[in-house]
């Protein structure tokens, strides 16, 4: 989260756009070690066990962006900047239909979920908890069930959206993290996760190379977008990394 909340601020004081141009965006793919549960910008952390986290080695972090809490295991995770004049929902649909053409690259057909803010709401204790348990719209899913969590934060016309493409079904384990006194709600959670959500290796039969994802990631980007990928170097990335006060509240 530290090296997104950097290049964020990259964004923020214009270094990203004076040497890359206006209009550029940055994707930034990872993944997670030691794996990790992180909370939306305004969720409340007692939700989460962070003492049975602790002892797991299970780090505990709050994201710049909203939206619920996610855990990190087996996943494929990315980050999306961009200053653009375009509206929160249509990026949001923008960086899914990325997502969406690069899923078909693995054979995979996840259409987009049409549930709203209300919806959401509706899924009770477990969606107030878990991402995984609540849809937004233009979210993807398949047959139903939730395939990629997403979440943004917009400040002064700069984008960031993170999200989490879980390759194994491990991101259900957020159930047993919900903090003690909270036994329904964590019955709750698994349940609902089991219901509402879906893994590649589910979909697959298969855990799939997180390299090849990355791979269909910055060429389905490069498709949707019309530019042309490139890849940051050692010394570009430690220019965007460079230490600055500035806020992104």
């Amino acid at each position: 989260m530290e090296i997104d909340r950097k290049l964020m601020t990259a964004f923020l004081d214009g270094r990203f756009q004076e040497k890359y141009g206006a209009g550029s965006c940055l994707w930034r793919f990872y993944a997670w070690q030691p794996f990790a549960v992180t909370i939306g910008y305004n969720q409340d952390l007692a939700g989460i066990d962070r003492e049975k986290c602790l002892s797991a080695g299970i780090d505990v972090v709050r994201r710049p962006t909203g939206g619920r809490a996610v855990f990190h295991a087996d996943e494929f995770t990315y980050s999306f900047f961009m200053d653009s004049p375009g509206s929160n929902s249509e990026l949001y649909r923008m960086v899914h239909e990325v997502i969406r053409l690069a899923l078909r690259g693995l054979g995979i057909d996840a259409g987009f979920c049409r549930s709203t803010l209300s919806d959401a709401k509706a899924a009770g204790h477990a969606g107030s908890v878990s991402c995984f348990t609540a849809s937004a719209r233009h979210e993807l899913q398949v047959d139903g069930r939730k395939l990629v969590g997403s979440a943004q934060r917009r400040t002064r016309g700069v984008l960031l959206q993170h999200g989490s493409l879980p390759l194994s079904g491990r991101h259900k384990e957020l159930s047993s993290l919900i903090a003690s006194g909270a036994e329904i709600v964590s019955e709750e959670i698994r349940k609902e996760m089991e219901r509402k959500t879906v893994s590649l290796e589910e979909l697959l039969g298969y855990l799939p190379a997180y390299s090849r994802i990355a791979e269909l990631m910055q060429q389905a980007a490069g498709e949707i977008s019309g530019l042309v990928p490139g890849s940051l170097g050692p010394d570009a990335l430690s220019f965007l990394l460079e230490s600055r006060e500035f806020s992104i509240q």
